[in-house]
């Protein structure tokens, strides 16, 4: 052990210190303090920011609840102040956990980003690629490319995910997403963006419907209808909306479906008529019993879709590979 002998209280200068034992660098210290700060325990925290619930935030990060909550508790002890309020049947996070979440974020981002960025320098087309697509997007188009996709990219692992647009952007700005599928246009500087193809809509419309005479429809003839949509969240609700703005259409008020599938149903039954996507339109998903579609007279009612992914990332290469296949198979222009 070294030792340290003062000659004289009042004279700094003749402080010698006998052994360099007692030298340590600010690194060291440095080192010493930041070793017990894991990535793994930043994860769990954020999962549990995400989800608050402890149970769904173990599945999350694919450990048990007890672990995940053993290591939180260990965390909060590292770092010396409370992160999450527990209460029976409801999780909170204290202003401090919210605070250290939100940079985790940040740090969870560019771990992953190395990561990717690695294996991508290796092979740009191989890995996981994270996409998500809208509902009334991915029940349609993923059964004409996933195969060709697959088959032009075979080192590619695609991981699919569905949501709704707002919840799509929110985790692929905090990177839990590499890209989504959507309606263009999206205002979002920090976001890429790419067109895949213009889909028209269709009528969609009870056989017996005095329109179901007509090859083709107008939006004019839909005036005095009864117009079924999707519930609040789903861009397909506003296209349709602003598709039959000029006519004197009205809108179901006591009815919100929860997918195309439902609003296929509430057609045929001959509750009123709706407007379909092209690609939900075609094949198994062509008809219900009871229900038909025409297609809309120039000028053709569409909407664009297009893929989105952040200008940082380093899976562009994949993702405009991905988007090549989409463009050539959808079927679409």
């Amino acid at each position: 052990m070294g030792q340290l002998i003062l000659y004289g209280m009042v004279d700094a200068a003749r402080l010698v210190v006998q052994s360099i034992d007692l030298i340590i660098t600010i690194d060291t210290i440095y080192r010493s303090r930041m070793t017990d700060l894991k990535l793994k325990d930043l994860r769990y925290l954020v999962a549990v920011a995400d989800t608050r619930h402890f149970g769904r935030a173990a599945a999350k990060c694919f450990v048990s609840q007890p672990t995940l909550s053993a290591q939180l508790r260990k965390l909060e002890h590292y770092l010396g102040v409370q992160l999450i309020e527990r209460r029976p049947r409801r999780i909170t996070l204290t202003q401090a956990g919210e605070e250290v979440a939100l940079r985790a974020r940040s740090m969870l981002e560019t771990g992953d980003a190395i990561v990717t960025l690695a294996q991508t320098r290796s092979d740009p087309l191989a890995g996981q690629l994270r996409l998500a697509l809208l509902p009334t997007i991915g029940p349609y188009l993923l059964p004409q490319v996933a195969l060709k996709i697959r088959k032009a990219l075979p080192r590619l692992e695609l991981m699919l995910y569905e949501y709704q647009t707002e919840p799509m952007l929110e985790r692929l700005r905090n990177g839990e997403i590499d890209a989504g599928v959507l309606a263009l246009p999206v205002e979002d500087q920090g976001l890429e963006s790419r067109e895949l193809y213009q889909e028209p809509f269709v009528l969609a419309l009870p056989e017996s419907h005095r329109l179901a005479a007509k090859t083709q429809v107008r939006t004019d003839d839909l005036n005095g209808e009864t117009l079924l949509l999707l519930e609040d969240g789903h861009c397909l609700r506003d296209q349709a909306l602003a598709v039959c703005a000029r006519s004197s259409v009205h809108e179901k008020q006591d009815f919100r479906a929860t997918s195309i599938e439902t609003l296929r149903q509430m057609v045929a039954a001959g509750v009123g008529v709706t407007l379909l996507p092209t690609l939900a339109s075609r094949g198994a998903y062509g008809s219900a019993r009871g229900m038909t579609t025409r297609p809309f007279a120039r000028p053709v009612p569409t909407r664009r879709i297009g893929a989105i992914w952040r200008k940082s990332s380093a899976r562009a290469t994949a993702i405009n590979a991905v988007c090549d296949q989409i463009v050539r198979h959808s079927g679409l222009r």
